[in-house]
C-alpha cells in the first residue's frame, strides 16, 4: 500500500480534488476534519489550548475557530504550539485508519504537510495550486472573511514555489486546464512506481 499526500495552499482546491479521487475508489482522510473533531473532543488538546488561550477559546464546548485562528494567524509560536499539540495525534490516527484501508493507494489531505515536516512520511505528495487571486477569491467567498484575513493565512503557510521545489506531483487548479485529466494521469504514475 502507498500512502500519498495531496496538499496545498488555502483555497487551491485541495478538499475539492480529494473528493473526485474518493469518487474515483480511492480511500481518503481528511486531516483537517479529523484535527477539528480532534481539538473539540480531545481532553489533552482541550486543556492545552484553554491554557494557552483562555477559557472562552471554546463556546458551548465548542471550539470557537475565529478565535484560534487570530491567534495562530497573528503569532507563530502560537501556532507552532498548536500544531505541535495536534498534529502528532492527527498522524497517529492517519496511521491506524490506512492500515485499515484495503487498497494500493491511500491519500490523506491536508493543509500543512510541508509545515509540519510530515511529507516525508509518505511515499508521494500531490500538490493542488491556483493563481493567488483565484485562492483569495474562493476564501473570501467560502469562508466570508477579509482579503487581509486570507492574505495572514495564506503568508502563515509555504509558497507553491517553495513545495514545488521538493519535487511533488501537481494538479493546477486554475480553472482552465481540465481537472480529471491531470487527476487520472497521476494516479496512473502513482499506480506504475
Amino acid at each position: 500500500m502507498k500512502s500519498v499526500g495531496i496538499t496545498g495552499g488555502i483555497g487551491s482546491g485541495k478538499s475539492y480534488i480529494a473528493r473526485i479521487i474518493e469518487k474515483m475508489g480511492y480511500p481518503i482522510y481528511y486531516a483537517d476534519i479529523e484535527a477539528k473533531k480532534l481539538m473539540n473532543k480531545h481532553p489533552l488538546i482541550q486543556k492545552s489550548l484553554i491554557d494557552l488561550f483562555g477559557s472562552d477559546i471554546y463556546f458551548k464546548g465548542e471550539l470557537n475557530k475565529d478565535k484560534l485562528a487570530g491567534h495562530i494567524f497573528q503569532d507563530e509560536n502560537a501556532r507552532l504550539l498548536v500544531n505541535q499539540l495536534v498534529h502528532p495525534l492527527v498522524r497517529e490516527a492517519f496511521s491506524i485508519w490506512s492500515s485499515k484501508q484495503n487498497s494500493s493507494l491511500v491519500f490523506n489531505e491536508a493543509a500543512i504537510l510541508y509545515e509540519t515536516g510530515t511529507y516525508k512520511q509518505y511515499h508521494e505528495i500531490i500538490l493542488v495550486t491556483a493563481p493567488l487571486h483565484e485562492r483569495i477569491s474562493r476564501v473570501i467567498k467560502r469562508d466570508k472573511v477579509s482579503k487581509e484575513q486570507v492574505q495572514d493565512r495564506i503568508d502563515a503557510q509555504w509558497s507553491d514555489d517553495r513545495k514545488l521545489g521538493l519535487g511533488p506531483f501537481e494538479i493546477i487548479n486554475d480553472g482552465k486546464q481540465p481537472l480529471l485529466i491531470q487527476i487520472e494521469e497521476v494516479i496512473q504514475q502513482l499506480l506504475r512506481e
